[in-house]
Parts: C-alpha cells; structure tokens; sequence
C-alpha cells in the first residue's frame, strides 16, 4: 500500500494567478529550443511565460486547450497551490489494480468523502449479484433474456461491475473506483454471448427510466463505412442511445477490439461507442503504448484508460468450477485464463463509467455534456514521451484526448465549468429543436467535430418570408450554416436529398450568415455545422421578416 501512496503524490506549482486564468506547467519536447517554445505559448497564452529548466515552462492562461497544440509542447499540466497525500484505500487486492494509480482513482481526496450516490446502468451478462464486494452496491435489477440478471455464467458483467463498484475500503478483496455508486444491471447477453438490438434498446430504456446518469455498455458491433454488409449499425440501437442522452444520461462504450473486425488494428470504433454523443473508450497499457486490440478512430474515439492486466471481481461459481483450489475466489486470478489478466476496451470503459459518477456524485447539478467535456479535457495528453509512439498532441485516433485522468478532473471542478448545452441531442431532423417566436430568437449552444458536429433546429416561415441568420462560432474554428426546406429527412451527406438545400453559407472562418426569402411555407431547418477540428460555444440569432404586400417570390 506504501507503493500506491507513493506513486500518487501531487508535486505541483505553487504560483498565483489570476480569478479568470490558471497556471500551468509545460513540458517542452525532446529536442525542441525551449525559448522557442516559450515564445509561441507566450504568444497563444497572451501572458509572460517562466522558464523553469531546458525540460518545462510556466505560463497564466484561461484554458489548457491551445496550449497543448503549440509546437514543441510535449505536455501540459494544470499548477496546484498545495500538495498532499492522495487518499489510499485499505481493500489488500488494490496493490493488484495497478491502474489505480495510471488513472489517478483516488488523488482528489486526502480521505475517503461522503459523496452523493450515483446510479450506474451496466448492461452487460449480468452479476453475481451475492458477490461480498457486489452485493451491497446493487439497487435494482432486471434480464432481458431467458436467465435471470442474478446469474452471471460469463463473468462479463460482474468484472465490469467490480471495476465500477466494488466495496471501496472495507478491508477486504479489490476497490472500485466509483465508490458513490449504486450498481442498476441489466442482463442483455444470451447464453452464446451475443446480444440483440431489441434488448438492448429496451434495456437502456429500462435504465433511463430508473434514473441511471451513466449508462457502461461494454460491447460494440463492427463498424466499416466502407462495406455495408460487414456494418452492424442498428436505427433501434441509436434511437435508445437518443433516447437516453435526450433524457440528461451520459452514455459510455468501449470503442471495441480489433478481434472482430476484419483486421488488427482496425481503423473505426465500433457501435455503439460510434454514435453522438456517447463517450467513446479505448485501451491503453502498462507502458503507455495502444494494443493492437484497441480500435483506432480519429472522430470517435474520445478518450483512453487502462486495458491490459485488469483485475476485478468474477461470479463465485465461475471460478469455483474453473479453479476450485484456487485461494482468491471471486476475482480474477481464480477464472478461466481470458480474466485471469484482463484486457480489452470492454474493461477501458468501466474506469471512464466510473470517473463520471465520480463527477455527478461530487456536483450533482453537472449535466452530461459537461461531465464528458471535463473527463475528456483534463485528460493525460498521450504523446511519444508517454509510450505512444504514434500518439499526436491534441486529439488523435489511438488515445482520443489522452489517458482518464480522475484526479483531474474533480480538481476542475473548481474551475469555470464548461458551458452546458441545452439543445445537446438535435443531431437529426427528426430530434431538431423547435425553436418559437414570431420575430426570431438567439441561441448559444456548444458544438463538436468530434462528438457533435451538426445542431439542428426547426424554424416555422411562411411563403414569401424573409430569414436572415447568423452564426458567430467558437474563436479559430471553421464552421458553416445551412437552410433545409420542409420535408428534409437527411442533412448526411451521403443520404440527403441535396434539392432539398435551401441556402448555404460557405465563408471561411466561423462568421457566417443566411439571408433568404422562402418559397413555400413549413418547418425549415437551420443547420450549424463545424467544419474544421475544433469545438466550442457558438452564438445563433435569426430573424424573421414578413412578405411585404407586393413582395414577388422568386421562382
């Protein structure tokens, strides 16, 4: 346990800095002239930088976002004004959970906290749900297959279960890293391991309507955009997904293993971590490297934890009948040989299920879009000094946004949070949000390249009527704006019916505007888009203006 105290001290800056800005520390890459460096973060920072050695800088600045793009940044760090013991727990086995420390579990607290409980959905094989470490932790169950949720034969769903929830300082067996849980399982799995889209969409509607604000979905179908015969993409599947994140839920998946795709690596996350909105998963291990396992994909992949070497918690029975002499029943080491050192990003997304409760349990007020954006944002950027060899600052196919960072992330909560969005689910003509009002309105909204490129919101004109919109988008992004007729069922552009393309406005940069005099009445809808990487908060405002009496409408 000393090891674990040790490898999670906080060694940080202690340098004030401003109400609106933080400090960070910047390491500067291998190689790279540090006065250089310093110059171009100087000029992204808008604030004198502090050269601290020939390896790191220190620079005052609002956000760490176009920090970590600089060239010569190899990484950057948020300054503390204090440091401190990170709080350890007493379960004997957390020395075996050596991503504990990877994915700094318990680094926020000096001492476990009384936090509010969170409900998790795992909708997984189910859980033994009499498992000494389980057993406490479960709220609510159901099975929607032919066995009970209460009987887990796999040994899936009660290992994802452990990871989320185990009883956290008790004294005995593992520690989960989401400690304020309460554990809703949901059985979706038959008895030859696959699982139907039906019950999985009845199972996240089960789990919505039971107020889970997580929902682990350690699974995933194949995704080819290139072949539609080998791609699993179900409309039942992303309706329930739809449905869920409509309704305030945060959504997390493995982004799947290459072991059913076609090839290894694979290029494409798999469904439903491929879909908007949810928080997507991948793997990384020990020496930072990425598995071949892990799927690659540079929009849907939105972050990484730990994915080789898990240890966890099995139904009894499982390891009772795999190795009954074994001392360590009920966890890994006593399963058949694919537990016994767990990898896969099915066992990457239950760290990431886990830090979101953290955060909902810490800020209850969170909303979902938030909490993504502080997992993601905070995370540990991945990069070749870390082990990835073939990572890129910033966002990139392997890691996402970099390594789960838990310590981090409830630390930024004491920041300014990121804007909530209101309208977060309007991907679709079908889930556009309705906008009212005879005159126009304005919107803020946020929007994403990664994770939410398109908002979509219905406006109601008449024959004859005049629009005029405009667009003011996130500061260095390239977005676009767009006018769809009534009737429009795709703005994809792969399915959409192009004549039904109103107006589109195409100026570089994020200043855009619309103005159009329609020619038949109905609900239009008024399409933000981002075009470039890049993410932010955005400004809409239209107006509307009546035909004039001898207005001519154009034909």
């Amino acid at each position: 346990m000393r090891r674990l105290v040790l490898a999670s001290l906080l060694v940080l800056l202690v340098v004030p800095g401003q109400a609106e800005a933080a400090r960070f520390a910047i390491g500067v890459q291998n190689g790279a002239d540090e006065s250089a460096v310093a110059k171009r973060v100087e000029a992204v920072a808008g604030h004198p930088v502090t050269k601290i050695g020939s390896f790191a800088l220190s620079v005052q600045a609002p956000t760490a976002r176009g920090l970590r793009a600089v060239k010569g940044v190899a990484w950057v760090e948020r300054a503390r004004p204090s440091r401190r013991l990170a709080f350890a727990p007493n379960d004997p086995l957390a020395v075996r959970q050596w991503y504990l420390t990877r994915i700094h579990a318990f680094d926020a607290w000096s001492q476990m906290p009384s936090l509010e409980n969170v409900r998790v959905a795992v909708l997984d094989s189910g859980v033994d749900s009499g498992h000494p470490e389980l057993q406490n932790q479960i709220v609510d169950g159901r099975s929607f297959v032919a066995s009970s949720w209460e009987n887990d034969t796999n040994g899936h769903g009660t290992f994802v279960a452990g990871e989320i929830a185990a009883a956290l300082n008790n004294g005995q067996g593992i520690a989960g890293v989401g400690f304020p849980v309460d554990l809703l399982i949901a059985k979706i799995v038959r008895s030859d391991g696959t699982i139907s889209p039906d019950a999985e969409a009845r199972a996240i509607h089960w789990a919505v309507d039971n107020d889970a604000r997580v929902i682990n979905m350690s699974f995933g179908g194949v995704r080819d955009p290139h072949d539609r015969s080998r791609d699993t993409y179900s409309r039942l599947e992303a309706a329930a997904v739809q449905y869920a994140v409509s309704r305030g839920v945060l959504v997390v998946a493995a982004v799947g293993n290459a072991d059913s795709a076609p090839s290894e690596p694979w290029g494409y996350a798999g469904y439903p971590a491929a879909l908007p909105h949810v928080l997507g998963v991948s793997s990384v291990g020990r020496d930072g490297t990425v598995p071949s396992f892990s799927n690659r994909d540079a929009r849907y992949n939105d972050i990484a934890a730990p994915g080789e070497g898990i240890f966890s918690t099995l139904p009894r029975p499982l390891t009772n009948s795999s190795r009954p002499s074994c001392i360590l029943q009920g966890y890994s080491d006593c399963g058949p040989m694919e537990f016994r050192r767990g990898e896969g990003t099915s066992f990457s997304a239950p760290q990431a299920s886990a830090g979101a409760a953290l955060l909902f349990a810490t800020n209850p007020a969170l909303q979902p879009d938030q909490v993504s954006n502080l997992l993601t944002r905070t995370a540990l950027d991945a990069h070749p000094d870390t082990g990835c060899v073939r990572c890129t600052n910033g966002h990139d196919p392997l890691t996402g946004w970099g390594l789960l960072d838990i310590g981090n992330a409830v630390r930024a909560l004491d920041d300014p949070l990121p804007e909530p969005d209101d309208y977060e689910a309007n991907d679709q003509p079908a889930t556009a949000a309705s906008l009212w009002g005879r005159k126009g309105q304005r919107i803020h909204a946020t929007i994403d390249y990664w994770d939410d490129r398109d908002d979509i919101y219905k406006i109601r004109l008449r024959r004859g009527q005049l629009v005029v919109a405009r667009l003011r988008g996130p500061q260095g992004a390239d977005t676009n704006l767009f006018l769809w007729k009534p009737g429009t069922t795709s703005i994809r552009s792969s399915a959409a019916d192009q004549r039904q393309l109103a107006a589109q406005s195409t100026s570089p940069g994020s200043i855009e505007k619309i103005r159009l005099q329609v020619r038949q009445s109905g609900w239009y809808y008024l399409v933000v888009k981002a075009t470039s990487p890049s993410s932010g908060r955005y400004a809409l405002r239209y107006r509307k203006r009546a035909p004039r009496a001898r207005a001519t409408v154009p034909r």
